[in-house]
């Protein structure tokens, strides 16, 4: 679940720190930073998705996650003076998002010490879920990760109760999962057979979420 950097905030607090965010927007495709540029502003993300992604050291791109509404990103190089961007973040579809820039965010850490502590709990969360995805590499079967991969992502796509169409592709399914994309091809074909998904081009539908998790 997302974690809210303004948790615990008093709603005083809450409208001081709302009325210094100032929305933008991004259209599909455009990047909204690059692995290390200088860290400028926090992003609390109120429509759309976007793609978190890192290079290696062979200048290839990897594909960490996929972020929604209520997700937040931008703030460890907020929180670390001088530090860089960690990673791409990439608009997958019409993005707006709220920012505080860093001059703003230093004033309110000041005057609401309660920020920092909603801020260090979104630190928590990430390592958490880096931590899990560790420990899904290491001790989970591949064709799991994969399941609990497209289930996330049917999470953050899903707008009823109906099929979920996911558009991101089989190769950064397989990025985000740790496997390859003829792993997760071969499961895909698998699953739409059995009637769970139907693929199509830089898409998965999600039919049954249901028995998506019970694979």
């Amino acid at each position: 679940m997302p974690q809210d950097p303004f948790s615990g905030l008093a709603d005083d607090e809450r409208t001081a720190v709302l009325a210094r965010m100032r929305p933008r927007s991004y259209a599909a495709g455009t990047l909204v930073f690059l692995e290390g540029q200088a860290g400028d502003g926090l992003h609390v993300m109120t429509s759309g998705h976007v793609m978190v992604r890192r290079s290696t050291d062979d200048g290839d791109l990897v594909s960490l996650t996929v972020l929604g509404a209520g997700d937040s990103f931008g703030e460890l190089a907020l929180l670390a003076p001088h530090a860089r961007r960690t990673a791409d973040v990439v608009a997958l579809d019409e993005v707006t998002t709220l920012v505080l820039m860093r001059k703003d965010l230093d004033l309110l850490r000041a005057r609401y010490p309660r920020l920092d502590r909603g801020l260090l709990l979104v630190l928590v969360t990430q390592v958490e879920r880096l931590s899990e995805q560790v420990l899904q590499a290491l001790h989970t079967p591949v064709e799991q990760r994969v399941v609990q991969t497209l289930l996330r992502l049917a999470g953050l796509y899903a707008s009823g109760d109906g099929p979920v169409t996911i558009p991101i592709r089989q190769e950064d399914i397989a990025s985000m999962a740790g496997t390859s994309r003829p792993t997760v091809n071969r499961l895909a074909r698998r699953l739409e057979v059995e009637g769970v998904l139907r693929l199509g081009r830089g898409r998965t539908v999600v039919l049954d979420r249901d028995r998506l998790a019970r694979s």
